[in-house]
């Protein structure tokens, strides 16, 4: 007698008795153009919602203009100058911020990370000044600098120094110490020869991956420091929201999501080159 056919069609493959299909199998891994096509449509949905609630008088167009009434106001902007003015200054305190809170905060973190004696030393420092806001610097910032440019730098290098500092710190202290036993077996003996030969390739990925976190810092880091006078998008922000044209205070928050997301994908396309000798 000729066996019944399965269900499945002619040819089709039955699962032996008693073995379990993995759950991959069901899930089938979404290709590239398919995850960007539902981040596409993710964004032109939250354009809709957003574009509806006013529209629909939900709330006042005057306290949420709708995102089409976004590309008049940025083209005004851009005519007065306004726009270049305010976007040139914040670049150069954002730079000089990111770049010496940067520095500092790597260096300070290898250099505790390397040495418990410093580390205990600094211990209570830390624990007292890590929790102070950068807006709580302000007072001092203006008494110490004036409305200055590098009254708006002191800010952004406080809330970026932190975050390296921290990420540096657990990356050297994560160092596996077989390799540090390993490099004195080689007569690796000294710290300057540790550090160059083993902690700081071991410690790479984590204090690279810190610097990215530094750069969102240091630009949600730029509107505290400009709110207070210094010429910048925070300031332009603050005239606009004091006449309530909100839509101009948009075209700044795009500005700067715009300008983060350019320059986390250049700081992502080089941590990838230098990082390519990790995969």
């Amino acid at each position: 007698m000729t066996p019944p056919a399965s269900q499945n069609g002619p040819g089709a493959e039955t699962p032996a008795p008693g073995k379990r299909i993995p759950p991959s199998a069901f899930l089938a891994k979404p290709s590239r153009r398919h995850r960007g096509l539902w981040a596409l449509l993710g964004v032109i949905a939250f354009l809709a919602v957003w574009e509806a609630v006013p529209r629909l008088g939900l709330v006042r167009p005057v306290l949420l203009p709708p995102p089409s009434a976004i590309p008049q106001a940025f083209v005004a902007e851009v005519r007065s100058g306004q726009w270049t003015d305010a976007i040139v200054h914040s670049l150069v305190h954002y730079f000089w911020g990111l770049l010496i809170g940067s520095v500092t905060g790597i260096a300070a973190g290898v250099l505790t990370g390397m040495s418990r004696r410093l580390e205990d030393f600094t211990s209570w420092v830390v624990r007292l000044l890590r929790p102070i806001p950068g807006l709580a610097w302000v007072p001092f910032a203006i008494i110490w600098f004036g409305v200055t440019p590098t009254a708006a730098t002191f800010i952004i290098v406080l809330g970026v120094f932190w975050i390296n500092y921290f990420a540096a710190l657990g990356a050297v202290q994560a160092v596996d110490r077989d390799l540090l036993e390993l490099a004195d077996a080689f007569g690796h003996r000294s710290a300057l020869a540790k550090l160059v030969k083993i902690v700081l390739p071991a410690a790479s990925g984590t204090i690279l991956a810190g610097l990215r976190t530094g750069l969102g810092q240091a630009w949600m880091s730029v509107v505290a420091a400009e709110l207070f006078g210094v010429p910048g998008l925070g300031q332009r922000m603050m005239q606009a929201s004091s006449l309530l044209a909100t839509d101009i205070v948009i075209v700044y928050m795009a500005t700067m999501a715009l300008f983060y997301g350019l320059v986390d994908m250049g700081f992502v396309a080089v941590r990838d080159r230098l990082m390519r000798w990790k995969a």
